[in-house]
């Protein structure tokens, strides 16, 4: 939908196209593998929550964290899957101009927010291991708590600068969006007279967020794996060690793909399609929230046992 101005002519709604190259006959199936994908990363996130809230004895500053970052995980998937179901399901892929800017905004903020946690679970470890004497007087639960917090808000400052701007700039059309859902990179080839400054500064500002706390969170798995390596007991480095390569293979999916996508414009060597741009982005984006509770369930000795004991009593339920 459009509105004609004096100079030009004023997008109303813009259309999530998804896969341009996918053919109709494969649309529902598509909506249905996302359907799955939404449903698994919900149920798997809320499982976690509902343990910790249950469980008084996950109740530390480590298992806060992976609340946290399941709560955000959930909340980017409830923003971004329920609009791309919809357009293979039943054709509908229109959002009215403010309700994709709203979108764009939420996907940005908890992809910065992710960010933040990813540094904080970072912080966390690098206290718990490299000073294990003082971590009970340095990282109590109030002080995560108010970490989290402060994540959770400071999340807000970039996303709503950036959409503020936008706000403010003018789409000519055409409108409809070469994604899955709506967020920075997709809006500003929309811009009228092109992407131009905007996405230089949004690139600008999504390195910012992202690598900067990405920096941070090497230095300190560098500083880990050096305490690893002076550890005098060899079962318990090779423990340690085992969670931290763990944490590598979930902060890699996250950042490095990140990089591609946002690079290809400005790295005319980077050549990459759309349908393989589309894919990557829901690669880093929907992949690490499906798999981080069952990672955190299955390699967390102490989630292992609560479950088992979960199990135990409902089997003798079962008998009785």
């Amino acid at each position: 939908m459009f509105q004609v101005d004096v100079n030009h002519t004023r997008v109303l709604e813009f259309v999530i196209v998804g896969f341009p190259s996918l053919q109709p006959e494969y649309f529902h199936l598509v909506g249905w593998f996302f359907f799955f994908l939404y449903v698994t990363t919900v149920m798997g996130n809320l499982l976690l929550i509902v343990v910790f809230a249950l469980e008084h004895s996950l109740q530390k500053p480590m298992y806060i964290t992976m609340v946290s970052l399941a709560l955000s995980d959930i909340g980017f998937t409830t923003v971004a899957l329920p609009k791309i179901i919809a357009r293979y399901w039943w054709n509908d892929g229109s959002l009215g101009f403010y309700t994709c800017l709203f979108q764009a905004h939420m996907i940005h903020y908890f992809g910065s927010l992710n960010s933040l946690i990813l540094l904080s679970m970072a912080f966390d470890r690098y206290l718990a291991i490299c000073f294990p004497l003082r971590y009970l007087m340095l990282m109590t639960n109030q002080t995560m708590a108010v970490l989290t917090l402060f994540c959770w808000v400071v999340a807000h400052i970039f996303p709503g600068i950036s959409t503020i701007s936008v706000t403010m700039m003018s789409f000519c059309g055409p409108n409809k969006i070469i994604q899955v859902f709506c967020e920075r990179l997709s809006l500003s080839a929309l811009l009228c007279g092109g992407p131009g400054q905007y996405f230089s500064d949004a690139f600008a500002v999504a390195m910012f967020i992202l690598y900067v706390p990405f920096a941070f969170i090497l230095l300190s798995y560098i500083c880990i794996i050096i305490s690893i390596s002076r550890m005098a007991n060899g079962q318990g480095r090779m423990k340690t060690f085992s969670t931290c390569v763990t944490q590598g293979c979930i902060l890699s999916i996250y950042y490095i793909p990140r990089f591609f996508v946002y690079s290809t414009p400005l790295i005319p060597s980077l050549n990459m399609t759309t349908d393989i741009r589309i894919a990557t982005s829901l690669f880093y984006s929907l992949f690490p929230p499906l798999i981080n509770p069952f990672i955190y369930c299955l390699r967390t000795n102490e989630i292992k046992m609560i479950f088992r004991r979960w199990v135990q009593k409902l089997q003798r339920c079962l008998i009785v």
